[in-house]
């Protein structure tokens, strides 16, 4: 049903800054004066954004600060957030990932104000930090420029409502109207494996609205929604725009910053899933990619990119190889800052470390790898990956059974007949309850029997009784995968 009234949507906020100038305390502080003791209550698990009200406005946080979809989107094109807010401590102005938070918030074009914190603290300089912001082109009201700028202390909660109404009148200036489109689409914020409920995943609303039942696809996953319920794990059946809800329903994991759109039908959903992501001999379990983050230095830019160049060649459906900074020069004392605060690995190609940066480096126990030639350096990397990864577990398929029979059900507990359809059912093994392709649950056959016997295998085509355990029940029709996992060293 398409909208007959237009009108300003809340305005979806992402907060930047220096690491420890207060940006989770700032998350922490809203959602304390803004949620009420009962909602709050409501939220169980983190699910990655969360909505308030300032004086009957809406207003969508990103609760993770500089989070990773913000920035995977805005490297797709694709505009994720509306509002940014600087967080800046007062009492140590500008820093390197402020600088950095400035260079993506102009990169992205998005409108921001800047939040000055820990006003609350002793030897403060407020006009500093105006003055220093104005050092990097970012000139605050008060200083005859256009962005606007909050004295705060998120740790007293001083000037949240202050900021707050900053955010909605800089959110009015926008004219973000709701758009009339069929169906929705948005944006993945976060996604992960729920042992019992499947993939579960976060997705903002950007468009349109969502709804139970719908069918949505990502590059990457596609699926119906089984459920979906807000911030605070309530369920609901639809979703408007710049709203966050968990849903349930991918068949695969979708990465933080995908687009998801809704489609008629699941072949379609299927078909763009299938024909956009990037093809993988094997999939990372949901949940379980992870990331390495590294610091490169090199004598020339010819040099520089030649890494570069090299590093992007290594298999990363694994792991991310996260380049945190890469620059020319001797390893200084701001390098090993960086890799300190981002727990990254220094790499240097013909260069070293000056002297305040080898200090830092034997007080804070940092090993930096140096080397020569490229390949080798390539090398290195690939084994500190191969670390990051430890073990991984294998699965295998052994064979699969159909359900012909339901006999008896007690708690947990099901005498069922069955055929196997392929290779070799054995007693004791893990199973998946498979139901209409989907998985439903898992359980383990605990007997089998064949013509009123115990035994312990039955083979291919062969009928057979079977005891399962198992939380779910198990339906006529239903299809049990069994299965072995193995843990073996990760390579890339």
């Amino acid at each position: 049903m398409k909208k007959t009234e237009k009108k300003n949507k809340p305005p979806v906020v992402v907060v930047l800054g220096h690491v420890d100038h207060g940006k989770s305390s700032l998350l922490e502080a809203v959602k304390d004066l803004k949620i009420t003791e009962k909602e709050a209550g409501g939220i169980t698990q983190h699910i990655g954004a969360y909505v308030v009200s300032h004086e009957g406005k809406e207003i969508t946080f990103i609760d993770t600060p500089g989070h990773e979809a913000f920035f995977a989107m805005r490297s797709r094109g694709t505009k994720a957030a509306d509002i940014g807010v600087l967080v800046v401590a007062a009492d140590e102005s500008i820093k390197k990932q402020t600088q950095e938070a400035i260079s993506h918030l102009r990169e992205a074009e998005m409108p921001f104000l800047v939040a000055i914190n820990k006003i609350d603290k002793k030897n403060i300089d407020i006009e500093k930090v105006k003055q220093d912001l104005s050092g990097e082109n970012v000139f605050v009201e008060s200083y005859g420029g256009k962005v606007p700028s909050v004295n705060i202390s998120a740790k007293e909660k001083k000037g949240i409502d202050e900021l707050l109404e900053m955010i909605v009148l800089l959110a009015e200036m926008e004219e973000n109207k709701e758009e009339d489109v069929e169906g929705a689409e948005g944006v993945v914020i976060e996604a992960q494996r729920d042992s019992k409920r499947g993939i579960v995943a976060t997705l903002l609303v950007k468009k349109g609205e969502l709804k139970k039942q719908d069918i949505i696809a990502t590059t990457s996953s596609y699926g119906k929604i089984k459920s979906m319920e807000d911030f605070l794990g309530e369920q609901v059946e639809e979703a408007g725009e710049s709203y966050p809800v968990r849903v349930i329903g991918l068949k695969e994991c979708p990465t933080a910053g995908e687009v998801f759109f809704t489609f008629e039908k699941m072949e379609e959903a299927k078909d763009f899933a299938s024909g956009e992501k990037k093809e993988k001999e094997e999939r990372v379990p949901c949940g379980e990619k992870k990331t390495i983050n590294i610091i490169i230095k090199a004598d020339t830019v010819g040099s520089l990119e030649a890494v570069e160049n090299s590093l992007k060649k290594i298999p990363q459906e694994k792991i991310d190889i996260n380049i945190v900074k890469a620059d020319i020069g001797d390893v200084n004392k701001s390098d090993v800052e960086i890799c300190k605060t981002a727990n990254a690995k220094i790499f240097t190609f013909k260069t070293k470390e000056d002297r305040d940066a080898e200090k830092m480096c034997l007080r804070e126990k940092i090993e930096i790898k140096t080397f020569d030639v490229i390949y080798e350096l390539i090398e290195c990397v690939k084994e500190a990956a191969e670390e990051v990864l430890g073990v991984e577990t294998v699965r295998e398929e052994i064979a699969k059974a159909k359900v012909l029979a339901v006999f008896k059900t007690q708690r947990n507990r099901q005498i069922l007949g069955g055929k196997v359809l392929s290779g070799e059912v054995r007693k004791g093994s893990i199973v998946e309850i498979v139901r209409s392709d989907e998985k439903v649950a898992e359980g383990k056959i605990v007997n089998i029997k064949k013509e009123e016997k115990d035994v312990e295998k039955v083979l291919e085509n062969k009928e057979f009784g079977m005891l399962l355990e198992a939380k779910e029940r198990v339906e006529e029709g239903d299809v049990l995968v069994l299965y072995k996992e193995e843990r073996v060293k990760s390579t890339l």
